[in-house]
């Protein structure tokens, strides 16, 4: 039985997602009215950070401090100066091979800045594309980003995430078709940032899967999945980087959506769900693993 604490601060009408500590406060998605706001604990209060947005919902950090977001309804991945969110963002990828891609849903950033992208599709409309796959955006030495597709095996990927030491990509693949399974995969990443083949590391059958994840200090994922709908319930799950469980934490909302660790020493996570609460739980029992910010001792 978990003994998290958990305390709601925030409540909107709408799915919340892309939760990102910024070192004092809390960034995240309403992704359906394009906002994104950020939650200032000394005020315990939101505010309207970003509008706009493009339906934004997963984004990440890079070593350097900016901003990566993936705004689905816009078809695109960008890059935002935290400093001047209501500039004109940097487009990294809106096409593969001349069409426009797909929904772009979640990020990660490797040590190269190299931008590693989902592009699912969960809308009721046709796909842009054929297919649904990670790719991974590269800056070139003219200035541009090139867009390279990375997985050919996947149904609808969605969450993802590095290993500690990035030699593994982590990706939860998510499809909402009855048929086709609900997986954490793990690819083996190549020196020049493809994917070798994958390793399933937990198949969660037809019950709702994994949405979002974030990484501890020592390793271990913690990942959010399930729903009242069917199966043991919305929870999250820490996983070691083997895919074993190690245990499970039931939430007080349905269907979470993403996670990530913030507070002065990394030690808080925070989780936004479907329903569009965010919850924070203060202690437990893990230190994040961010690219930005460091953790300050």
């Amino acid at each position: 039985m978990s003994d998290w604490k958990w305390t709601q601060i925030a409540n909107h009408d709408t799915l919340t997602e892309g939760p990102v500590w910024d070192g004092s406060g809390l960034i995240y998605n309403e992704c359906f009215v394009s906002t994104t706001y950020r939650w200032d604990p000394k005020t315990n209060e939101s505010s309207i950070w970003r509008e706009n947005t493009g339906q934004a919902n997963g984004q990440t950090f890079d070593r350097q401090g900016q901003l990566f977001v993936c705004e689905g309804d816009a078809h695109r991945v960008t890059k935002i100066d935290p400093s001047d969110p209501d500039a004109d963002p940097v487009v990294i990828s809106d096409a593969f091979e001349g069409e426009t891609i797909n929904w772009p849903n979640d990020l990660a950033v490797d040590q190269q800045g190299r931008v590693y992208f989902t592009d699912p599709n969960y809308t009721s409309g046709p796909n842009n594309l054929e297919h649904e796959s990670v790719y991974m955006a590269e800056h070139t030495f003219g200035g541009n980003w090139n867009t390279l597709r990375v997985t050919f095996d996947t149904f609808k990927p969605n969450g993802l995430l590095f290993s500690i030491d990035q030699k593994i990509l982590f990706v939860a693949d998510t499809s909402n078709v009855p048929a086709e399974s609900r997986r954490l995969l793990a690819y083996p990443v190549n020196y020049d940032g493809t994917l070798g083949d994958h390793q399933v590391l937990h198949n969660f059958g037809k019950n709702r899967s994994i949405d979002g994840m974030t990484l501890t200090s020592a390793g271990t994922i913690l990942a959010t999945a399930g729903s009242n709908d069917s199966g043991p319930g919305p929870m999250i799950y820490e996983f070691e980087s083997s895919g074993r469980v190690v245990r499970t934490h039931p939430t007080p909302a349905d269907k979470p959506t993403n996670c990530t660790f913030g507070g002065s020493s990394l030690g808080t996570l925070f989780v936004t769900f479907a329903g569009g609460e965010v919850y924070q739980v203060d202690d437990v029992g893990h230190t994040g693993q961010l690219a930005y910010p460091q953790r300050r001792f």
